[in-house]
């Protein structure tokens, strides 16, 4: 691997995060690809930039000479459950989460960079065993080619206090995202970024099968 393919991610940064009681949109990632369509109102752009804060991107409003590269969350790793002794029930839960949604943008020109930020929504839960009020969530953003090789990886603590309700809707916004290219004619497209929870292996056999826990918002 080159040394530019080794520096993918240094410049990686976590700038922010933002809790919100707005629904997350699974689908985010691609209708923020297809804002400008003109099968969406007005109304209904104005309304995805105020819950996921699309119109706040520094990217937003740079240009890129091709694709971006596509952003998405790796279904393996998109949902996180604890449970007490790992006995598998609503009962026996901790701590939950469920990566939403990802909204992103980049820019580049010429042979220069890709710079990528993107908004990672998640919804997070307290379960009847959890100990204490407050959890640190890992996650993990990696950058891989065409053929699915990782590049890069980085992973990022998300600490959440539940206060007085079981559940916390957070937006977190990870900006500076370097990944440089070898030549001009190296796109975007050329490139995944994915996004995942830092699980365990029984974790992502738990998700591969599609089970899942949600709790409801209510009050300790």
């Amino acid at each position: 691997m080159s040394s530019k393919l080794r520096s993918l991610l240094l410049g990686l940064s976590l700038t922010g995060v933002l809790v919100t009681s707005l629904p997350l949109d699974a689908d985010a990632q691609s209708r923020n690809r297809d804002r400008e369509s003109t099968e969406n109102s007005a109304a209904d752009r104005a309304r995805e930039e105020e819950e996921w804060g699309v119109k706040n991107l520094r990217l937003d409003k740079r240009r890129a000479d091709g694709p971006c590269p596509y952003v998405k969350v790796l279904y393996d790793a998109a949902r996180y459950h604890e449970f007490e002794n790992n006995v598998e029930s609503s009962a026996n839960a901790k701590w939950t989460g469920q990566i939403n949604g990802v909204a992103s943008d980049c820019a580049y020109r010429g042979d220069a960079p890709i710079e990528l930020e993107m908004i990672v929504g998640f919804s997070l839960g307290k379960g009847p065993k959890a100990e204490g009020n407050g959890y640190t969530y890992r996650y993990w953003v990696a950058v891989t080619d065409r053929d699915n090789a990782v590049l890069a990886k980085e992973y990022f603590d998300l600490p959440v206090q539940f206060g007085s309700e079981n559940t916390v809707n957070i937006a977190t916004r990870v900006e500076n995202i370097v990944i440089p290219r070898a030549s001009a004619d190296v796109a975007g497209s050329n490139f995944e970024v994915l996004v995942g929870f830092d699980v365990t292996p029984a974790m992502a056999d738990f998700n591969r099968q599609g089970k899942r826990f949600r709790f409801a918002r209510v009050a300790d």
